[in-house]
């Protein structure tokens, strides 16, 4: 594996699962440089979680462990991921973390925490359409699932 300081730019693959919902959970990325050579692959798991929270765990993980100031295009199948870093989160903070409908915004702690990483890179964002035979997308969810399988 390559050093990962040795780049400006990244391609990002995340997922997270969740045996029962809520249940054990697993999550895991792969990080490629921009021609899609894999770098690094992080992945891990929680005795007690739900999809959600493993999906936003998952990009975490990965921008904790890449240079900032770096240019990063985030491939997930998690419409909530990408919905939510994209648009919501912006609607969010101005409400003081709550939703539109002015409840509390679930799983707040790991969005202040993503809003807090994510502030460091310069974030594109592609959805991916899940089970298509993406190969990296292929590859983390198959990852997350053995890591929630471990618990």
């Amino acid at each position: 594996m390559k050093k990962l300081d040795r780049f400006q730019e990244f391609k990002v693959y995340t997922d997270g699962a969740c045996l029962g919902n809520p249940g054990p959970g697993g999550y895991a990325a792969v990080i490629l440089d921009p021609d899609s050579q894999k770098l690094k692959t992080v992945s891990g798991s929680e005795k007690d979680s739900t999809n959600n929270r493993m999906e936003l765990k998952a990009v975490i993980e990965a921008l904790k462990i890449i240079p900032k100031n770096t240019k990063i295009e985030l491939y997930s199948d998690s419409s909530y991921v990408l919905n939510g870093l994209s648009s919501w989160i912006e609607g969010w903070k101005r409400n003081g973390w709550k939703t539109a409908s002015k409840n509390a915004v679930a799983n707040q702690d790991l969005w202040q925490e993503l809003d807090q990483l994510s502030s460091d890179f310069e974030l594109s964002y592609q959805k991916v359409k899940g089970h298509s035979g993406d190969q990296f997308n292929d590859e983390v969810d198959l990852l997350a699932k053995k890591e929630a399988e471990k618990i």
